[in-house]
């Protein structure tokens, strides 16, 4: 079988730096490289209009927003709290979200898998169906978005933030604890054609986070995406991976 989606566009190992979009500041976390560990903030243009948010690398985060940067950063600072957590606190987000109009789910871990060789380690079936809420929640959020249906459950893979490969997985009740989540998430490190893939994981969510690292991802830091008062007009969603 032939699951290959297109490959990367290349990289280079040169390390991150302010001046740096989010795609290349993602690029170079993937590759283990991350922004320096200063307690800084660093803002970006948002790399499309529907995504727009958050990120916490250890002691540096990255504000993606088209945003005023002088408002987020007068924002932060008139946040009451430990400087190193203000962009993730609740007022900080809160005040994001009244000043942009979007909503946001939850402060997801966020996690990379590198790309793997071979063959998927269960069959799949590429699949169209459009009503399942795994499908539907992940082209909400993401393009390009293909599914496949397993023994057990659900894989889908899209392009999301700045256009990484974004996984979600959905297991079968009575498939769980069988290692089926494992076998599907290290299936997406084999279907990108060499590319990273990426996962958003709610923190509470420790069986999915041990399936993801069980599977090879490492996590990198926390991710709240905000999305457009329309995109999250159906509810909060079940959990993202």
């Amino acid at each position: 079988m032939s699951a290959s989606l297109d490959p990367p566009s290349g990289g280079d190992s040169r390390s991150a730096t302010v001046t740096d979009s989010l795609g290349d500041i993602l690029d170079a976390a993937a590759r283990g490289v991350f922004p320096p560990a200063d307690g800084g903030t660093t803002i970006v243009p948002q790399p499309s209009p529907r995504d727009a948010g958050v990120l916490a690398f250890t002691a540096h985060s990255v504000v993606f927003t088209d945003e005023d940067p002088d408002w987020v950063r007068s924002t932060l600072a008139r946040t009451d709290c430990d400087a190193l957590a203000a962009t993730m606190n609740a007022r900080f987000l809160t005040a994001l979200m009244d000043r942009t109009g979007r909503v946001s789910d939850t402060i997801d871990v966020l996690l990379t898998g590198a790309a793997l060789p071979g063959e998927p380690p269960v069959a799949l079936t590429e699949i169209d169906d459009p009503g399942h809420p795994r499908v539907a929640s992940a082209r909400r959020r993401r393009d390009g978005v293909r599914v496949w249906a397993a023994d057990g459950g659900v894989l889908v893979l899209g392009r999301g933030v700045a256009g990484r490969w974004e996984v979600a997985v959905e297991v079968d009740e009575g498939a769980r604890h069988r290692g089926v989540g494992r076998r599907l998430v290290t299936a997406a490190r084999q279907l990108t054609g060499g590319a990273p893939v990426w996962a958003q994981v709610s923190a509470g969510n420790a069986r999915s986070l041990r399936a993801f690292q069980a599977a090879g991802y490492r996590p990198v830091g926390s991710e709240t995406l905000l999305l457009s008062a329309r995109a999250g007009s159906a509810g909060c969603s079940r959990t993202r991976s």
